[in-house]
């Protein structure tokens, strides 16, 4: 037993790590590369080692002996047998079963008779096989190869898949770098590592906003020089890869198409959204899917992937043989269908922690702040008797945040300033109440842009947004933003907010996150769920109470 080490590992997988010791930052980066952090009171945080969490470890070379030496590492008691044990299962059933291409077609084998005897005997997964198997592999169909593998993930076999990608057309593109853009070091190791050495080709790349996820994304188009479809969350988000397309690479107007609700171009690189891509016609029909097989696709690139919808995921499991890249800020899924995303996309190849870019300068400081106001008493009894989800909304909408809103106001006076929330009731009295434009879902593009643009140049000093402001709008000057109401306890919205933020500043590269919420209510419940991935990442918040100031 060492009392000063930082954790306790626990026989249910569970490990507290204390947040006064010496050694919690170095140990709380350890072990996020194979644990999830599940809670965070102020001296004692939670995390949990989960089978996802350890195979995306093992898909990024992090072996059993890693694992375990880093909570020896750590622990003031010596780790539970049970815990050894479980570790070992769970890292020593990836890559169990592969996927592989022979010469007739494609297998799923195993070098365990013991393994093919249960998948065989598994109605999930022996659905899939279209024959008998023989010498512990069995031959599936090559549409069926995504479904097999979240079949196989759900009995806690993840699947490697080697059975490579079929080869799209052709095209020549180049990254056109010079002194004032090139691939910073990370970016580099994030385009080898899912490169491979031209192994590779399936898997998510993680890394803050404002970090350069784009720029890896064209780095990739780049070295595999093939046609690409990529596709993102909104029309402003294709406009900004369309832009970023011909400013940093070879490729000309009449190679780039946008498939959007104002236009239909399909051309050697297009780039459409999830919205479109989902949308169905009159007849219930999706009427875009064709697009993922009008052309020979040589690459897909799903942006924002931790968004991925189910009707996309449907089809992304008959698109196993193209390549396939995910990028995001992070894999959180309030749905839980991370699973999918690995699957489907494929394990995390590369991330970096929000810190370490942080310190480099890559992105910019970021403080974050909790400031609890009360209720008004007039809205004390609706409150009271109100059902859980209309508590919530309530105490989202509490106009006492005004006040608060004022003074940040008044503390940033040179400030780019984004104020955030979701209840559209909420931000149009906010807008009028404070002078400022509101921008939602229903802004048209032009306008939306007009609004982007007089941000940038100054001339507006404060946005209001809705959820429109979550995703991949680039807006670097932005340096304080102001969440007034949130998705319940969605810890990737929250996330995405505070990477609204954190592109790097000239001068003072410091952002300033503030998260608004009513005291003693069920928004305070959920604000402390909203922040794990971001204190995980290392960003405490301060907790404010404004009554007491």
């Amino acid at each position: 037993m060492n009392m000063y080490k930082p954790l306790i590992v626990q026989s249910d997988m569970t490990l507290l790590l204390e947040t006064d010791n010496e050694s919690y930052e170095s140990a709380r980066d350890d072990i996020s590369s194979f644990a999830e952090m599940v809670k965070s009171p102020e001296y004692m945080h939670t995390y949990r080692i989960t089978p996802l969490s350890l195979w995306n470890a093992a898909s990024a070379g992090i072996t059993v002996d890693n694992v375990l030496e880093i909570l020896d590492k750590y622990s003031k008691y010596p780790v539970s047998q049970t815990v050894v044990a479980r570790v070992r299962q769970i890292v020593g059933r990836y890559g169990k079963v592969t996927i592989v291409k022979r010469d007739d077609g494609l297998y799923l084998q195993t070098g365990d008779a013991f393994i093919m005897a249960q998948l065989a005997t598994d109605p999930g997964v022996s659905r899939y096989f279209i024959e008998e198997p023989r010498d512990n592999a069995v031959k599936i169909s090559p549409n069926n190869r995504g479904h097999i593998k979240q079949a196989l993930m759900a009995i806690q076999f993840p699947p490697e898949d080697l059975a490579g990608y079929g080869e799209g057309d052709k095209l020549d593109i180049s990254l056109e770098t010079n002194e004032s853009f090139f691939l910073r070091d990370y970016q580099s190791a994030a385009v080898g590592a899912f490169y491979a050495g031209g192994k590779g080709g399936h898997g998510v790349i993680v890394l803050p906003c404002g970090a350069g996820k784009t720029v890896i994304g064209m780095a990739v188009m780049a070295r595999l020089n093939t046609e690409t479809l990529i596709l993102t969350t909104s029309i402003t988000a294709v406009r900004q890869w369309i832009n970023e397309l011909l400013t940093k690479t070879s490729l000309t107007p009449d190679q780039i198409g946008e498939y959007s609700g104002e236009k239909k171009e399909i051309r050697c690189v297009t780039v459409t959204t999830y919205q479109i891509i989902s949308a169905k016609d009159r007849d219930d029909v999706q009427k875009h899917f064709e697009l993922f097989v009008r052309r020979n696709w040589g690459f897909i690139v799903y942006d924002e992937v931790h968004t991925l919808p189910a009707p996309v995921f449907r089809v992304t499991a008959e698109l196993q043989a193209k390549r396939r890249l995910g990028l995001t800020a992070t894999l959180v899924r309030e749905d839980g269908r991370e699973g999918d995303v690995f699957a489907l996309i494929g394990p995390k190849r590369y991330d970096l922690g929000w810190k370490v870019l942080e310190s480099h300068g890559w992105i910019a400081k970021a403080e974050c702040f909790e400031l609890r106001v009360s209720m008004p008493d007039e809205l004390m009894m609706p409150y009271a008797v109100a059902d859980k989800r209309d508590k919530f909304r309530i105490a989202a909408e509490n106009p006492n945040k005004l006040r608060i809103i004022r003074q940040l106001m008044d503390r940033h006076p040179n400030a780019h300033i984004l104020i955030i929330g979701v209840y559209i009731d909420q931000l149009e009295w906010l807008a009028g109440e404070l002078n400022a434009p509101l921008l939602t879902g229903k802004t048209r593009n032009k306008e939306r842009e007009a609004l982007y643009d007089a941000f940038r140049k100054g001339e507006i000093r404060a946005l209001v947004v809705s959820k429109v402001a979550n995703f991949a709008i680039d807006l670097p000057d932005a340096n304080v933003a102001i969440e007034v109401s949130g998705s319940f306890g969605s810890r990737q919205e929250e996330a995405q907010r505070l990477g609204r933020i954190l592109r790097p500043k000239k001068g003072e590269n410091t952002a300033y996150f503030y998260m608004i919420v009513s005291a003693e209510t069920r928004e305070e419940e959920f604000s402390a769920h909203r922040q794990l991935f971001l204190i995980e990442q290392g960003y405490p918040y301060k907790i404010i109470d404004c009554e007491a100031e």
